[in-house]
């Protein structure tokens, strides 16, 4: 059974930064592209950053050039490193493997407050 637990979130000023840390069990973590995504209240939860098995990274418009994602496949380890925090960053933050189609996994999330 796949599990996932983020941790790492919290309050942070405006302009500060936060370490978001996933680890995985039940899956060959090292064969799976990694993903992190945010749901803000009343919105609908985003792809926020990637990484493939390969290393490979990609973000979205709105975080690109201050977050990093990176993995660590010895430790089945995925993270997010949040610099420069902005006020509209507030959202509950949720990793996940890849899958296409319907049914992925996800952990419990972890809250992320950015006050201004």
């Amino acid at each position: 059974q796949v599990q996932l637990v983020e941790s790492g979130g919290g309050l942070v000023q405006a302009g500060g930064s936060l370490r978001l840390s996933c680890a995985a069990s039940g899956m060959i973590f090292s064969g799976y592209r990694m993903d992190w995504y945010r749901q803000a209240p009343g919105k609908q939860r985003e792809l926020v950053a990637l990484i493939t098995s390969g290393g490979s990274t990609n973000y979205a418009d709105s975080v690109k050039g201050r977050f990093t994602i990176s993995r660590d496949n010895v430790k089945n380890m995925v993270y997010l490193q949040m610099n420069s925090l902005k006020p509209e960053d507030t959202a509950v933050y949720y990793c996940s493997p890849y899958q296409p189609g319907p049914g992925r996994y996800w952990g419990q999330g972890t809250q992320v407050t950015v006050a201004s």
